[in-house]
């Protein structure tokens, strides 16, 4: 079975990694694990998903096992795109049906979803190391992306991720629901808890929390 490569998915094929990307040994092998155990699945480095034009920005931690690194787009198939997709398309940053499915249709309008790595990592927990060899593909990502204003961090990782690559100090960089930070050149860091079935099926995230993320995005994104 031949897939596509990445980039051959991606709105900015440029700043995407390579299917087999050497760069993180423990990540690799455990790619090779997964590709043995299920052949028919993405396996790879999961590309970004959206509009090259956005204006916004969300940033996830890394694919699920049999979410994005299953179907090759990000957040799709697991329970956390449930939310997100929902809530993209309630305020008019998607528009189609989402159904769990890469080949549903659904397409982005002024929004992209990146990682801030790319490869599944064991337990869902990609470890300093790699975040910081994926930080050249996500700040590559950022370079390709000029319109956008407001970049949306969904869990503590992804937020640390953000604020390096807009050059802000995470020491000092807070992290929290609805936490905002201006970065140098004018672009803002928003955060949100993640959307994971464990924070939602623990209360530390509903609906209307996720929901007042994107609404105060949608207000930052003109310069005042």
């Amino acid at each position: 079975m031949r897939f596509a490569t990445p980039a051959e998915l991606s709105p900015i094929p440029e700043a995407e990694a390579p299917r087999d990307c050497p760069l993180c040994p423990r990540l690799v092998a455990f790619r090779s694990e997964c590709r043995t155990e299920f052949p028919e699945w993405w396996n790879a480095p999961v590309p970004a998903f959206g509009d090259r034009n956005a204006w916004l920005g969300v940033v996830g931690l890394a694919p699920g096992k049999h979410g994005a690194n299953r179907t090759g787009r990000p957040f799709t198939g697991d329970f956390a795109g449930e939310l997100l997709y929902a809530t993209l398309l309630k305020f008019g940053l998607a528009e189609g049906e989402y159904r769990a499915d890469p080949a549903d249709g659904l397409q982005l309008k002024g929004s992209i979803i990146l990682n801030a790595v790319k490869c599944l990592p064991p337990a869902n927990k990609p470890e300093p190391a790699e975040i910081k060899t994926c930080r050249n593909y996500f700040e590559a990502a950022l370079v390709t992306l000029p319109n956008v204003r407001v970049l949306l961090a969904l869990g503590q990782i992804a937020h640390v991720a953000a604020a390096r690559a807009l050059g802000l100090p995470p020491a000092s960089t807070r992290f929290g629901h609805g936490a905002e930070a201006l970065a140098p050149d004018g672009r803002i860091l928003l955060s949100s808890y993640h959307c994971s079935r464990y924070n939602q099926n623990t209360g530390r995230l509903d609906q209307a929390m996720f929901e007042s993320v994107f609404q105060r995005a949608l207000e930052l994104r003109s310069p005042r």
